[in-house]
């Protein structure tokens, strides 16, 4: 069968996890950004911290966090990693308007953590959204997308700047 290119698919067209046992670790790192977009009102209680559910935020960051230290969990065919690091950032962002929201995953290991870094972005925004949707049910997760990825036998993919 022809797989077309498709790691995750074997010869017999079922779906399994790629053996990355023979592949050498090396340095393995992947931002990602997405936005939440909102009414200006809604973001002006966020800015003067008047949500009832708390520090909009905050919550979200920690979120994003460990959604991506979960992403093996979530995602079924994705490799448990050993994540050495996972930033994640929101910013308030009048011209949307709304959160813009960017995660940064590093690791050293056999395979990438673009998974990792998307999967970040995906939990923050939904937190975001949970934690609005009393004040604001029209809230938009938008534009989650890998922004870049370095390491690996496939080397670097920058979309754009970060």
């Amino acid at each position: 069968m022809d797989k077309g290119g498709l790691t995750h698919i074997d010869e017999s067209g079922s779906a399994h996890m790629v053996d990355v046992s023979r592949k050498p670790d090396t340095e393995r790192t992947a931002i990602a950004r997405g936005e939440v977009i909102l009414r200006s009102e809604t973001l002006a209680l966020i800015r003067q911290g008047l949500m009832k559910k708390g520090d909009v935020l905050g919550v979200a960051q920690i979120a994003g966090i460990l959604g991506a230290k979960k992403t093996s969990e979530l995602i079924p065919l994705c490799h448990p990693l050993p994540l050495h690091q996972v930033d994640v950032k929101l910013e308030l962002d009048d011209a949307l308007p709304g959160v813009r929201i960017t995660a940064l995953a590093r690791t050293t290991g056999k395979t990438g953590v673009e998974m990792e870094a998307l999967t970040a972005v995906a939990v923050a925004a939904l937190t975001v959204y949970d934690m609005v949707k009393a004040v604001e049910k029209g809230a938009r997760i938008h534009n989650i997308r890998l922004v870049e990825k370095h390491g690996g036998l496939s080397g670097d993919v920058i979309n754009e700047e970060a």
